[in-house]
């Protein structure tokens, strides 16, 4: 584990005390990674107005993409979390595994998203054209796809937080996936 502490509400500012009590009268608790920005005097702010913006991606959209970026990424503290909030937005165990392979068969037009973003965060930026020609035939559009990188984007910054300073996790741990073999 890296060195690196969770600052409790009277270590930060003002500013992330409020957030703080925000986060604890939504989720029950102040998240470690969240918690973690407060080092920040503006970062926690910032983040959840990035997380938080008006966006053409409906919520479950919004899981399809943090589980396959978390999972492409290997951020055990996200995976866990957004497992939680994939159940909270309807999905089972199985869709969730499914999700994350970027292998899903039981929504085609969510199968299409899943692979834009695997492709994309695998190739940084550089979606396969076929995949992306996918995306489009399911039915997505430009200001979807333009939506999509902003999530995608908001998620490689917790998932590097985390890497960086490798925080307990404080949700219920996802499951691994098996190793799939060729």
């Amino acid at each position: 584990m890296k060195n690196f502490e969770i600052p409790t509400k009277a270590q930060v500012s003002s500013a992330n005390q409020a957030i703080f009590d925000n986060l604890q009268a939504m989720v029950g608790f102040v998240p470690n990674l969240y918690a973690i920005f407060g080092h920040s005097e503006n970062a926690l702010g910032d983040y959840l107005a990035l997380q938080n913006r008006k966006s053409s991606i409906r919520s479950k959209e919004r899981e399809v993409i943090n589980l396959v970026v978390s999972q492409v990424n290997e951020c055990i503290y996200c995976l866990s979390a957004h497992t939680q909030f994939a159940k909270m937005n309807g999905f089972t165990d199985e869709q969730i595994l499914e999700i994350r392979r970027a292998n899903i068969n039981f929504d085609s037009k969510l199968d299409a998203l899943a692979k834009l973003v695997k492709s994309t965060t695998e190739r940084r930026g550089h979606a396969d054209q076929d995949v992306l020609n996918n995306f489009f035939a399911a039915g997505y559009t430009k200001d979807n796809l333009i939506d999509i990188v902003m999530v995608i984007g908001d998620k490689i910054i917790t998932n590097y937080l985390h890497a960086l300073t490798e925080v307990p996790v404080d949700w219920p741990l996802a499951p691994a996936l098996e190793r799939e073999t060729a």
